[in-house]
């Protein structure tokens, strides 16, 4: 399966209907473009995939944001995992064990890495059961096949 079609399969929930990758990340945060010229983020581990600009010209300014940027590097965490998992093998990202969404920690005691492909399903599984709790409720994490 293609990365467009997981993240259709996984994420189609929340309206993306991807026809481009735009940009990715280590940790497998996806940049898309929809065919209504809009740019989707796709952050695993924070449980999201939403339009954080509606245009091209919208993408350049946000490309040129210190806190974006920041935040889509993710360069000490990047460098911490590099550091503890090594190079990542191709097809695979870094991740967090237990999701931030989740209440995992954003340290070297939660790193791991992951096939892309999974990590887009499995976060998209997450994010959609637990998309009408309020923030803090309290989750029970089943792992089934």
């Amino acid at each position: 399966m293609s990365i467009l079609g997981a993240v259709e399969a996984a994420w189609g929930w929340t309206g993306i209907r991807p026809i481009e990758l735009v940009g990715e990340n280590a940790f497998g945060n996806l940049m898309l473009r929809d065919d209504d010229g809009c740019y989707w983020r796709l952050c695993p581990e924070d449980g999201y995939c939403e339009i954080v600009a509606s245009n091209a010209t919208e993408l350049e300014k946000l490309s040129l944001d210190q806190d974006f940027l920041h935040d889509w590097y993710m360069q000490a965490l990047v460098n911490e995992a590099r550091s503890l998992l090594g190079e990542l093998n191709n097809g695979h990202k870094y991740c967090l064990k237990i999701p931030g969404v989740l209440g995992g920690l954003y340290d070297r005691t939660n790193l791991g890495t992951l096939p892309l492909l999974e990590l887009i399903h499995a976060s998209g599984h997450i994010a959609y059961q637990i998309k009408d709790l309020p923030d803090g409720s309290n989750v029970n994490l089943r792992i089934t096949e």
